[in-house]
């Protein structure tokens, strides 16, 4: 299932990225920016545990998400800011580590790297902020799958509608929550008009 997400906060953001005169450091900001909204989406009507806080009047009971049940995922290297976007809203979450590469003459992604705690009955959350062919997120949700989490999903900031039917085709039962959804890929695989790619915009490798 996916969602793409109507919060004109959101598209304001996401348009900033796409302007070519966003300099490197802003391109990851704005990027750990958007990944603290989507976070927020994702989790707006999640399951809470009750918990008895002390406040300035007294015992108060309440709820709270139980962040030691999370673990975010990026693929990197383009994942990596939102990873310390979402860490804002969740500090005390684990993480994990997933490497690909694109070839580009096939466009197909090759793991290159993997770094995971036991993700056995958790809810895993990867990171991937862009969805063009779909290959490298499909990828990653089957690595996750082999772990046994109780749910998944995922975050993403710019997807094609080929690239983000391709991953709902192939793991109906995740959830996956987008920025932005563009109608075209290029001949090379690429989102239009998208943003170009992340993670040379991210960490000025252009």
């Amino acid at each position: 299932m996916y969602q793409e997400s109507s919060n004109a906060v959101i598209k304001h953001l996401v348009n900033i990225l796409r302007d070519t005169n966003t300099k490197p450091h802003e391109f990851r900001s704005y990027i750990e920016q958007i990944a603290k909204l989507l976070v927020c989406e994702a989790f707006n009507t999640h399951e809470t545990f009750s918990k008895t806080i002390t406040t300035w009047q007294g015992p108060l009971n309440t709820t709270f998400i139980d962040e030691k049940k999370l673990v975010f995922i990026p693929i990197l290297r383009a994942g990596e800011p939102m990873l310390n976007g979402v860490f804002e809203i969740f500090k005390h979450a684990q993480s994990g580590f997933l490497a690909m590469k694109r070839d580009e003459t096939t466009a197909k992604s090759h793991l290159f790297y993997e770094k995971l705690p036991d993700l056995k009955g958790k809810i895993v959350v990867l990171l991937d902020p862009m969805v063009a062919t779909g290959g490298s997120l499909s990828d990653g949700i089957d690595v996750v799958k082999q772990h046994e989490p109780k749910e998944i999903i995922t975050l993403n900031i710019i997807g094609s509608s080929h690239g983000v039917q391709r991953v709902n085709d192939l793991h109906s039962d995740i959830h996956m929550y987008i920025a932005q959804i563009d109608e075209k890929l290029n001949e090379n695989n690429y989102i239009c008009p998208g943003l170009g790619d992340a993670g040379d915009r991210a960490f000025n490798t252009l």
